[in-house]
This record gives structure tokens, C-alpha cells and sequence, in this order.
């Protein structure tokens, strides 16, 4: 039996990511051709800034502001889309999947090399770094199966949700 109160969580979480992912190139279109009225911050959900590029959107300076953001738009969108998903991992209970685990040693990182004193002959040095640790999880506690419909319950719950019993 699963430890997760849902059959597939990471099915749920790309679904609902990809419901809420914006497109890099689209915020550098909307940055350089909209930049003017603040297109490409409503874009982004930044709707501050946005009101303040159509205040200001007759002055021409929101228009050159947006040229020059059109350069910074996928670094914009690629922190929009994480804080989306670490956003939807969390409410799932979930670690975001393709990120590596909280701990865990960074991938294709040489370790750190000892340098020879001054003077010395060079030969093979050999650095090894210590084994990461990793934090131990939280048990999970098994959903709640209803003896009436045999519907898989979150833990704590006090009714059903496939047919309303007590349960």
C-alpha cells in the first residue's frame, strides 16, 4: 500500500504544473513588443508593476524599461516556474520531481582539492569528501480505508470523500 493518500501524486503534480508554467519565450515577446503597457509583468502575475507601466504607459519610458527586461525575461520566468512547482510539491507533500533531495551532494561538482605546500614536488593528490548526510523523513501515517466503499482516506480524515460515512 502507498504511503500517499492519492494513487499517483507526481501524475497530480505535472498536471497541475503544466496548468500553471508560462512559457520563456513568450514572456520575452510580451516584454519587448508590450513592455510599454506592462504586459509581460501581468504575464508573471506581477500586476504592482504592471499598473504602474500603464500609469506611466504615454511617457515612452515603460517601452524602453520593457526593451531592456526583454533580456532578463527567462531568468524572470525560469524563478516563476520553480516557485510554482515547489509550490504544488508542498501542498502534495512531495519532494518537486527532477530536483535533487534537501542534502544530497550537488551532481558533476569535482571535490575540493588540496593544494601543495610551497616548494613541494607535485604528485597525485587526492582529496575525498566526507558521505553526505541525509536528514531523516517524517513517518507518513497510511490513509484511512472506509469499510463501506473501501475508498482510500487522508489521514485524519473524519468522513469519507468517495461516499460521505463517518468514518
Amino acid at each position: 500500500m502507498s504511503t500517499y493518500a492519492y494513487p499517483n501524486p507526481q501524475a497530480i503534480f505535472y498536471q497541475q504544473y503544466n496548468a500553471v508554467r508560462k512559457d520563456e519565450v513568450a514572456g520575452i515577446l510580451f516584454a519587448l513588443f508590450l513592455g510599454g503597457f506592462g504586459v509581460h509583468h501581468f504575464y508573471l502575475r506581477r500586476t504592482g508593476l504592471g499598473i504602474l507601466y500603464l500609469c506611466f504607459c504615454w511617457t515612452g519610458i515603460p517601452a524602453i524599461i520593457g526593451f531592456v527586461e526583454c533580456f532578463f525575461m527567462p531568468a524572470r520566468v525560469r524563478e516563476f516556474n520553480a516557485i510554482q512547482a515547489a509550490a504544488i510539491a508542498a501542498s502534495l507533500g512531495i519532494p518537486v520531481p527532477g530536483w535533487p533531495a534537501a542534502g544530497a551532494p550537488p551532481v558533476n561538482v569535482p571535490a575540493p582539492m588540496a593544494m601543495p605546500p610551497a616548494g613541494a614536488i607535485p604528485g597525485p593528490i587526492v582529496a575525498v569528501a566526507p558521505p553526505p548526510t541525509v536528514p531523516a523523513l517524517a513517518p507518513v501515517a497510511p490513509p484511512v480505508v472506509c469499510t463501506r466503499c473501501q475508498f482510500a482516506n487522508a489521514a485524519g480524515a473524519k468522513f469519507c470523500a468517495g461516499c460521505g460515512q463517518a468514518l
